[in-house]
């Protein structure tokens, strides 16, 4: 499904190098993605590689969402050194366990707020909850707009908003690292 609309839209149409460029990782969602579909860990090194593509970067920001797990602040501090700047916050646990950890509100306000600073941006995410973000950044502050996901688990509707979609799914040996664990 993904594959149809990826082919409607022109790679590498919008983009030129003096291009000043933002890209916003939706960690969390990459990481679901990557694990429950290919059982693999997402490359977040040549990802931001990819997102840029020879263009000016201005900013690259990983959301992350901080579970107090193993190797947590390793992958952290190796984030930092291919060159994002990392945004973290505690994941919520709720009366009776549910947990709830999402940056959806904190990449809309930091897209938002640096747009106009910003001729693109890459926003790297399938999640459906940011297509009035995107089109907002589109239309009302003139940006253009690729998103970077998983086709597999990435909102049509995004999909369709996106000025580009770079489905991660037609490139996993670009896009992830292969582990032995799921």
């Amino acid at each position: 499904m993904a594959k149809k609309s990826s082919a409607t839209k022109k790679p590498g149409a919008g983009l030129y190098k003096e291009q000043r460029v933002g890209v916003f990782v939706d960690v969390q969602n990459l990481y679901y993605s990557a694990r429950n579909i290919h059982k693999a860990k997402v490359n977040f090194k040549t990802l931001l590689k990819e997102a840029i593509k020879g263009r000016n970067l201005i900013r690259a920001i990983a959301y992350v969402i901080k579970a107090d797990v193993k190797d947590e602040a390793n992958f952290f501090d190796a984030l930092k050194n291919f060159g994002y700047e990392v945004k973290a916050k505690d994941l919520q646990i709720f009366y009776g366990g549910a947990k709830k950890g999402d940056w959806d509100i904190g990449i809309a306000m930091d897209l938002i707020e640096l747009a106009s600073r910003l001729d693109a941006i890459v926003l790297v995410s399938g999640d459906g909850d940011f297509v009035p973000l995107v089109n907002h950044v589109k239309h009302a502050l003139g940006c253009y707009v690729e998103v970077m996901a998983f086709g597999k688990s990435s909102s049509q509707k995004l999909i369709e908003v996106a000025d580009n979609f770079i489905d991660m799914d037609q490139e996993k040996s670009t896009f992830l690292i292969q582990s032995g664990k799921s």
